[in-house]
């Protein structure tokens, strides 16, 4: 898989901690992972690892999307905004792989697939304030 594609599968697991208890998540990833035919193990490895760092984050990257997102919060935020912002913030805060600008455009690229018609530039406005 590409890394697009992972990032992909990670935002899809992450969007659940909304709606699921933490506890709950190790059967989630289970059985999400279960039906991903083209992954390779390497592939459920990276996305289960890098899911599971960022879970280990959620509280500080929410303060510093508080922080940066003017006029809103995290508990009046759409969900899929939210998501897209957590994974975009633990990779350009603390995933050394990913450049910033990287991180930024693919939140971008995914609200575009699953976010409503402000989601990217929404996105967009409040990633590029934290890069800042």
């Amino acid at each position: 898989m590409v890394r697009r594609e992972l990032r992909e599968h990670i935002f899809k697991l992450l969007f659940q901690i909304e709606f699921n208890e933490m506890k709950e998540m190790p059967e989630h990833i289970d059985l999400y992972l279960d039906c991903l035919e083209r992954a390779s193990d390497s592939d459920k490895k990276y996305i289960r690892d890098k899911f599971e760092l960022l879970c280990e984050r959620v509280e500080e990257i929410d303060a510093l999307i508080n922080t940066y997102a003017t006029g809103w919060k995290t508990s009046r935020m759409n969900k899929v905004d939210l998501t897209l912002l957590r994974l975009a913030v633990y990779e350009m805060k603390w995933d050394e792989e990913v450049p910033v600008k990287v991180a930024i455009n693919e939140a971008v690229e995914l609200a575009k697939v699953f976010s409503g018609e402000e989601g990217p530039s929404f996105v967009n406005g409040v990633l590029a304030k934290i890069a800042d």
